[in-house]
């Protein structure tokens, strides 16, 4: 994609959903950091549905590690891989209540310090909680890189910086919700939905079609 398509791609995206949000439910950024933790190989909707019951009774690191090892895996026993991300989870309370005084840190190496906590969530994290432009490349925004064109890459840290590269600054705090989106509801895995889509004018799958 060259800059010109670049810019409509993400402008017309802009101008369908000037807001984007996160699809993940959460009233804080400890809610937040934990929902992204439990979102690995999992849906927004089912780990939505696990949190909702998990935070009505515990919703802070130090209620977490209250609630106990067996108590959080009960509660989160719907999502896949359950077992080893209520062990990554509770250990990763400690150390926010250790080192962090319960509080969750905004900055991209002591998020990543915590246990179950990989560069992507950090990246969620650091853009939805505290408005930095990150680009946290899930099987979304790595399809939509390479297939679009805008930031081919073998590796999701290759398409992460040449997405950081590419995209123009007004969009980057929005951009990796934007590109979820149309990955999950358009750009599809298996078949794209071409016909509808707002930007396939742009796109060089399309043109390549």
């Amino acid at each position: 994609m060259k800059p010109a398509q670049i810019e409509q791609f993400f402008s017309t995206l802009q101008a369908a959903n000037p807001h984007p949000q996160t699809e993940l439910e959460f009233s804080s950024v400890f809610e937040l950091l934990a929902a992204v933790l439990l979102s690995a190989q999992a849906t927004d909707v089912g780990v939505n549905k696990a949190t909702r019951r998990l935070f009505a009774l515990a919703n802070t690191p130090q209620k977490i590690i209250d609630l106990g090892i067996a108590g959080l895996e009960d509660h989160i026993k719907t999502i896949g891989l359950f077992r080893s991300k209520a062990k990554h989870l509770m250990e990763a309370c400690r150390m926010l209540v250790e080192q962090h005084g319960g509080e969750v840190p905004a900055d991209r190496e002591s998020l990543e310090a915590l246990p179950g906590v990989g560069r992507k969530t950090a990246n969620v994290v650091l853009n939805v909680a505290f408005g930095q432009p990150t680009m946290a490349v899930d099987t979304h925004l790595f399809r939509l890189g390479n297939r679009t064109g805008l930031a081919p890459g073998k590796m999701p840290l290759a398409v992460e910086l040449k997405l950081l590269k590419r995209i123009p600054a007004r969009y980057l705090v929005d951009a990796h919700h934007w590109l979820i989106l149309h990955g999950r509801y358009v750009c599809q895995a298996r078949k794209p939905l071409c016909q509808s889509c707002s930007v396939h004018a742009y796109c060089g799958y399309k043109l390549k079609g």
